[in-house]
């Protein structure tokens, strides 16, 4: 039975793709801040394991890394959880180094350090490391400066870090998705036009199939196999 750890999967993509992954066999870790609505998010799901805790914590890095040890392999890391910074969104001129630095830890250092912490479960399964990019990483929107900053570092450090440790690697922009992330981002504008997440996870599922060179990838660029 193939194993993943997905990060954020109380919501969203994340959601999304723990759902499917479970329908289809697979054992599941999981995490989100909110334990109750962790649990309603995979409550009745088989073989999902929900831990509830911030990735910015090191403790339950932790205890994510604990469960994927029990485990024993580790075949599909996703670091999908993620901050847009402080909100509203605001000009650089206007956001502190505080709020920078923890902008960063969640979107950055916290991937780095929970795949450092599962390697041995990653080497031993080949596993694939998947990091959710966005297309503020490589463009420069106004007031998204401190969310692309972090997710440009995500992109390299993912792909450093499969160069070191002979991993394959991803860093993939799933396009705009209409998720409460994406609400909080433009307040009070009407994002109903934007792609449900679960319509993305058949093009991750079509990359993961694909196994092409490790790279950032468009999500919308691989076909998708169904969910």
């Amino acid at each position: 039975m193939p194993v993943a750890l997905v990060t954020g999967g109380s919501a969203g993509l994340g959601h999304a793709l723990v759902h499917t992954l479970s329908d289809r066999g697979w054992t599941v870790v999981t995490d989100g801040r909110d334990p109750e609505r962790l649990a309603a998010a995979v409550g009745g799901l088989a073989a999902v394991v929900p831990v509830s805790g911030d990735v910015a914590d090191p403790a339950h890095l932790g205890a994510l890394a604990r469960e994927v040890a029990w485990l024993g392999r580790l075949d599909l890391l996703v670091h999908n959880a993620s901050s847009l910074g402080p909100l509203p969104l605001r000009p650089l001129r206007e956001t502190s180094t505080d709020e920078l630095l923890d902008t960063w830890r969640v979107n950055a250092a916290a991937p780095v350090a929970l795949t450092r912490a599962v390697l041995p479960q990653l080497r031993t399964a080949s596993g694939v490391v998947v990091s959710l990019s966005s297309d503020a990483a490589v463009e420069h929107h106004e007031t998204w400066g401190a969310y692309g900053a972090g997710k440009a570092a995500l992109d390299h450090l993912t792909l450093t870090l499969a160069a070191e440790e002979g991993l394959t690697g991803y860093a993939v922009d799933p396009g705009d998705m209409r998720t409460a992330m994406h609400q909080d981002a433009f307040p009070g504008e009407d994002i109903s036009d934007r792609p449900l997440p679960a319509t993305v996870v058949p093009h991750l599922l079509a990359l993961l199939a694909a196994r092409p060179p490790s790279g950032r990838y468009r999500a919308a660029s691989f076909a998708g196999v169904p969910a």
